[in-house]
């Protein structure tokens, strides 16, 4: 039975359970259950505040977790990614007062307030700048204005709040994050992790693409199908009326539209579009 690590709360937890969810995984109905076991699928799910889960992993305590890579690498645990999972995007970003910095170079000697010590001390190590590193719990915001720090790095998503403190980014990301499904580094994985994996990344293509269906006449079918390639060859069956063909093929979500009124002005008809619930590629 394979041990995997959930978040048990936040921005990561819901979207998590989620996608385990049309996996196929049973999932908790209550949020005070800590540990969830599914005979089914012979894996024991735990759940876990999210900054904990790679330290979890790395040691090897739990085989695989989902969690954010900016937490993955504040960790410094010996965890790698194994898939992202196109969820909880957000951005590392230095901020402070607006106005007073425009570039990262202008922090050697500040003092710099960030909850992701680990990975901020690192990059500043690349960048080759000294700053005193001052660890926060949260909040990291209010850190400037009480005097605690001359600027922080911290977690942006929509910038809302560091506008409101009187903040604004400056300099360029420090870290691009989403969330993740990690392992343990250089352990051979459990079979049970690849069909997690290979399950996830089916629910990850479905959530990517559509199946789209129309009829179009013979003659145009060269056409048609070079509008709908599909991902090998779209799926070509003869009609009742000679002169026609029925058309299937995998679409991206995002081209769904535009791709429907290209096959309707070439003359396609009964243009159908139906979710993919999951997928083997």
């Amino acid at each position: 039975m394979i041990r995997v690590a959930v978040p048990n709360k936040g921005a990561l937890s819901e979207a998590a359970s989620a996608i385990l969810a049309e996996a196929g995984y049973r999932q908790r109905r209550d949020s005070r259950e800590l540990v969830l076991v599914d005979p089914d699928n012979n894996v024991e799910f735990f759940f876990l505040r999210p900054r904990d889960i790679a330290v979890y992993v790395g040691k090897g305590t739990l085989d695989v977790g989902i969690t954010g890579r900016d937490l993955l690498l504040d960790a410094q645990v010996e965890a790698d990614e194994l898939l992202p999972l196109g969820f909880a995007a957000s951005t590392f970003r230095f901020a402070g007062p607006a106005g007073v910095f425009k570039t990262a170079a202008e922090l050697g000697g500040k003092r710099l307030a960030t909850s992701y010590d680990g990975l901020l001390r690192d990059y500043l190590a690349e960048l080759g700048i000294k700053a005193t590193v001052v660890r926060l719990d949260g909040a990291v915001e209010s850190s400037v204005r009480l005097g605690v720090a001359d600027a922080i790095a911290d977690v942006v998503e929509t910038g809302s709040t560091l506008k409101a403190a009187g903040m604004e980014i400056f300099g360029e990301p420090i870290l691009n994050s989403e969330a993740l499904l990690i392992g343990r580094r250089g352990v051979r994985r459990p079979p049970g992790v690849d069909v997690l994996i290979r399950r996830l990344h089916s629910v990850l293509v479905a959530r990517k693409y559509v199946l789209l269906d129309y009829d179009v006449p013979k003659s145009l079918m060269e056409q048609a199908t070079a509008l709908t390639p599909g991902l090998e060859s779209p799926t070509v069956s003869p009609l009742r009326d000679t002169d026609w063909v029925a058309v299937r093929s995998m679409v991206l979500v995002k081209d769904t539209n535009r791709v429907m009124d290209e096959l309707y002005e070439l003359g396609a008809r009964a243009i159908l579009v139906s979710s993919i619930h999951s997928c083997r590629i």
